[in-house]
């Protein structure tokens, strides 16, 4: 599958991959600073953003899309940034298949399985919203809004909103093969290998998704893995942290 991309900078190839109702939008503010040191590649994963839908959606697909952009691409031992859903992609690219990665960071995600309800009840929410009565983003923030009181996460999902070529409303995350395999997405990454390369674990203060009990987990798929904590960031430590963020990647690739 050919994911849409965004492409700027120059310098040593680094590969970033959004999470889970996300896309390549999310990273634009880390990534043009990013930019300014390296040859960024913001990517949109299938059945988000701007890349094509399919009802195969798992770790395995997920990675060899990336393994075909990259080998499309003529992109040589890139570093592979992924956040969340993105992470999980990105060690399965750098554990089971062959493409050659230079270096690795996850950000806030461990290889084991969640079990978060919350991504459940927001498919089945969104899936139950009725867009082709709705005439302005205006009217389904508020109808979202008895269903998912937090501002930011409905500002979040309704950047998934976009207008089809009849000017109706229509969602760019194809929510119905999200939700039927939610299953895949919220399970484990494993491998009876390792990857022996450098890799940065980065986590949010006030996040629980990856714990100390983790950390075993992590060290045996990645032994040269290190793991940082970014005070006072959540689950989001892009939106909630990027300069504390960048400044972590400069020093991890740089050493």
């Amino acid at each position: 599958m050919q994911l849409f991309f965004r492409e700027f900078g120059q310098g040593k190839p680094l590969i970033v991959l959004h999470g889970l109702f996300g896309m390549s939008d999310n990273w634009l503010t880390v990534g043009k600073k990013l930019g300014e040191h390296y040859h960024l590649f913001l990517l949109d994963l299938r059945n988000h953003g701007q890349s094509p839908h399919s009802d195969e959606f798992n770790y395995t697909v997920m990675a060899e899309d990336v393994e075909e952009f990259i080998q499309t691409q003529g992109v040589e031992r890139p570093v592979v940034l992924g956040h969340s859903l993105g992470g999980k992609v990105g060690m399965e690219l750098a554990l089971n298949f062959e493409t050659p990665v230079e270096r690795l960071i996850v950000v806030d995600i461990a290889p084991r399985a969640y079990h978060h309800s919350h991504f459940k009840y927001f498919l089945e929410t969104l899936l139950s919203l009725n867009l082709s009565q709705m005439k302005t983003r205006i009217e389904i923030d508020q109808w979202l809004s008895k269903k998912i009181p937090q501002p930011a996460i409905r500002q979040f999902l309704l950047k998934n909103l976009k207008r089809n070529e009849q000017n109706r409303f229509e969602w760019k995350i194809n929510l119905k093969a999200v939700y039927q395999n939610l299953e895949h997405i919220l399970g484990p990454v494993t491998s009876n290998n390792s990857f022996d390369e450098p890799v940065l674990f980065l986590r949010g203060e006030k996040s629980d998704y990856i714990t100390e009990e983790d950390v075993s987990t992590i060290k045996r798929l990645f032994p040269l893995a290190r793991v940082h904590t970014i005070k006072g960031a959540t689950h989001w430590v892009h939106a909630d942290a990027p300069q504390e963020l960048i400044k972590e990647v400069r020093e991890f690739l740089s050493a």
